[in-house]
């Protein structure tokens, strides 16, 4: 089981953006790889912390995290809110430590690999694949290095993706590190490419990407599929695959959180004598009995007929609003029927204490 990300980097669930940063930007200098060589256990967090810091300083990914805990970003399947290599973490290092570098470390072998673009697909689910979980298999369009082009090394940055710049400053001289600005921080250029390939030696070619959607996931949820994006020029790492969720209205259940509700229509002869009737349910349907006398208005729970919680927290409920449906028309016979019960003691509302109120029913359906 994974641990929690707060704790990870030792900070509260209200710390700001400033002690985000802060905080992991102190556990990457203690388990840095350079100053742990060998260390398995410190590489391990140095991972985590990494991962941590890439949810957590992302407003979007950190409400996601704060409402859906590690499932709304680990589905299994190769999505991952992290599952970061070195590679992903040293490219953070631009933004922890000004752009430089590691202070003085060597940063995973000095050179950085540059990230390809992301992808973002928007993939809609209906009711019962939510409930179940799926697997959907998509067609993207990547860009990917073409065959037969070659790149050489950076002259500018010898490789390293970067350049260095000292300047004198009243504190004496400073050094800072920045974007090598003739191979954009990929340590290498273009060589030779086949004449369909673009500027960067990319050809465009569709691919059909499996893509495991675990139970529950809510509309809007985003997903990552890794290294399923873009490539990158020369010895870069793949972008990933953004998966946007998108929920398909169902026509008669509706969705609140892992509980669903369904509208049941009975007729006034059924509500005095008692029915049963089939309710639809996200995974068929379900035969339920109404007792005689049953009111309008009243909600029947059928206990973990919902939808799985994305976080592996149980499954709701489905809730069976009963509507009696009074006749708009009536024959002759049957208004007389109704004109002569009208003072009939049977016929007059005599509410107990145990039918609630409207207000009552929308309180226990929250609580």
């Amino acid at each position: 089981m994974k641990k929690d990300f707060y704790e990870i980097l030792g900070i509260s669930k209200n710390a700001s953006e400033a002690e985000i940063k802060k905080a992991y930007r102190k556990k990457a200098i203690e388990f840095h790889p350079d100053k742990n060589p060998g260390n398995k256990e410190a590489e391990e967090k140095f991972k985590e912390a990494a991962e941590a810091y890439e949810v957590l300083s992302d407003a979007n990914k950190k409400a996601k995290y704060d409402q859906y805990g590690h499932q709304a970003f680990d589905g299994g399947g190769g999505f991952q809110g992290g599952g970061m290599n070195m590679d992903d973490i040293f490219s953070q290092f631009g933004d922890i430590f000004g752009g430089g570098g590691f202070g003085g470390f060597g940063g995973g072998g000095g050179q950085r690999r540059v990230k390809g673009s992301n992808l973002r697909i928007k993939v809609k689910l209906t009711l019962e694949e939510i409930a179940n979980g799926v697997e959907k298999k998509v067609k993207v369009k990547r860009k990917i290095q073409a065959q037969g082009v070659s790149y050489k090394t950076c002259s500018t940055c010898n490789g390293q993706g970067q350049v260095m710049r000292v300047t004198n400053t009243i504190l004496g001289r400073m050094q800072s590190a920045s974007t090598c600005p003739t191979c954009g921080g990929a340590g290498q250029i273009l060589d030779k490419k086949p004449a369909n390939a673009d500027s960067q030696g990319m050809i465009l070619e569709d691919e059909t990407v499996s893509i495991k959607i675990p139970a529950g996931v809510v509309d809007g949820m985003q997903l990552k599929v890794s290294n399923k994006g873009n490539d990158a020029p020369g010895n870069g790492i793949p972008g990933d695959l953004i998966v946007a969720i998108e929920e398909v209205e169902h026509e008669f259940l509706k969705r609140e959180g892992e509980n669903l509700h369904y509208d049941l229509y009975i007729s006034f002869s059924e509500a005095v004598l008692g029915v049963s009737k089939d309710i639809e349910a996200v995974n068929g349907k379900v035969r339920i009995k109404l007792e005689e006398g049953i009111q309008s208005g009243k909600i029947l729970r059928l206990k973990g007929k919902g939808v799985p919680s994305v976080n592996s927290y149980g499954t709701g409920d489905l809730l069976v609003h009963v509507n009696v449906w009074t006749p708009k028309t009536l024959n002759k016979d049957q208004k007389q029927f109704f004109e002569s019960n009208l003072e009939n003691e049977n016929f007059i509302p005599h509410p107990e204490k145990s039918d609630k109120s409207f207000f009552e029913k929308v309180k226990d359906m929250f609580s």
